[in-house]
């Protein structure tokens, strides 16, 4: 799925990854697609044509998934052989109880039971971008924020590892599984190559990796426990169980440990991450003065509606908070409506597909 990602990505549609994810199409399938499946995902017309151009350019004399794997590998922006500096939310997953297993299973039965369970995990952390960088044993290493960075990347870890125990309980496998998460955010220096061919893997040195194995052994099966640089990113985006501090092998005071137990049900992402701590609204002044005109047409009898557009982190529900206050003292009626949206081509909804909250004033 990763190589399908850097594939849109290099064509400028990294929109429509989550499309392919959810809908399993990996370089395997790719030169199978038609135009009818493309249009049945949701891609646009113009971005149909220059697909099926990029799948054709894929394929030579002897297409097949090998030649196109081969072809995608040099696409990928995989990280070069410097190392360097960056903050990561590190992810580690352990399967509960495989010794007990190993012990009772044949070993064909319990390479089919890592198996699933490894493509469980690849599954729910690639689809909410992260990076699986080590497969050990029953253990699963995962990194968010390299090679991609996201604004919130300890987020996606996080409902990535809910949506793991949730995946997990559903697997047609002859014995439940479980798992253990730890979750660690904090300065790395990642990207040195260790070892050589198929054995070459993302080198990651620093604190967060050992606190995120830390926390994952103090964990209850099906349950993940995050340290405090991941809880305060988080806010309230999540209702918690405080742990209270734990001692931690190799570092010299207890850190203080919260497992996560739900998303939490705050109406507004905003909201839960900023709370009533917001900082002066500067250089909108224009954009606040036209929705104040706006909201005195309104009462004058004129309806009015006003549609707020931008890229993520631009200020827009800043901007709405900021509107909300200046008018506070005058009386008027705040509706909220949750809006929930499958992408085109997928008749089901999950987490990983936003509910936005769309505001309605009425003046009184």
């Amino acid at each position: 799925m990763q190589q399908i990602a850097y594939w849109l990505e290099k064509l400028g549609m990294s929109e429509y990854t989550e499309r392919f994810a959810v809908n399993r199409i990996d370089f395997s399938v790719l030169p199978d697609l038609t135009e009818q499946d493309l249009k049945d995902l949701g891609v646009v017309l113009g971005d149909r044509r220059k697909m099926l151009r990029a799948i054709a350019d894929l394929k030579t004399e002897k297409s097949g998934p090998v030649v196109i794997a081969a072809a995608l590998a040099p696409v990928m922006p995989s990280p070069t052989d410097a190392a360097e500096r960056r903050q990561l939310t590190v992810m580690f997953c352990d399967l509960v109880g495989s010794t007990a297993l190993s012990s009772r299973l044949d070993p064909e039965d319990m390479r089919e039971i890592i198996g699933v369970y490894h493509r469980s995990c690849t599954e729910q952390i690639t689809k909410a971008g992260g990076f699986v960088a080590k497969y050990m044993g029953d253990g699963v290493l995962a990194y968010f924020g390299y090679p991609q960075a996201h604004e919130d990347d300890a987020e996606r870890a996080v409902r990535a590892g809910l949506a793991l125990i949730g995946a997990l309980g559903q697997l047609c496998v002859s014995e439940p599984l479980q798992v253990r998460i730890g979750i660690g955010t904090g300065p790395v220096v990642v990207g040195d190559l260790l070892g050589a061919g198929e054995a070459q893997e993302r080198g990651i040195v620093g604190e967060t990796p050992n606190l995120a194995a830390r926390l994952q052994a103090l964990a209850e099966p099906n349950t993940a426990v995050v340290d405090p640089q991941t809880r305060q990113l988080l806010a309230d985006l999540f209702d918690y169980r405080d742990l209270g501090p734990v001692a931690v092998k190799g570092l010299a005071s207890p850190v203080p440990a919260y497992q996560v137990l739900r998303p939490s049900a705050v109406e507004s992402r905003f909201e839960a991450l900023h709370g009533a701590r917001l900082t002066p609204l500067v250089g909108r002044e224009e954009e606040l003065e036209l929705l104040l005109r706006r909201w005195r047409q309104a009462k004058a009898g004129e309806g009015r509606v006003v549609l707020i557009s931008g890229e993520p982190g631009i200020g827009k529900s800043r901007l709405t908070a900021a509107f909300s206050e200046r008018i506070a003292g005058e009386p008027y009626t705040r509706l909220r409506l949750l809006l929930l949206a499958a992408p085109p081509g997928q008749r089901s909804l999950s987490h990983h597909h936003p509910i936005r909250t769309c505001g309605r004033l009425h003046a009184r």
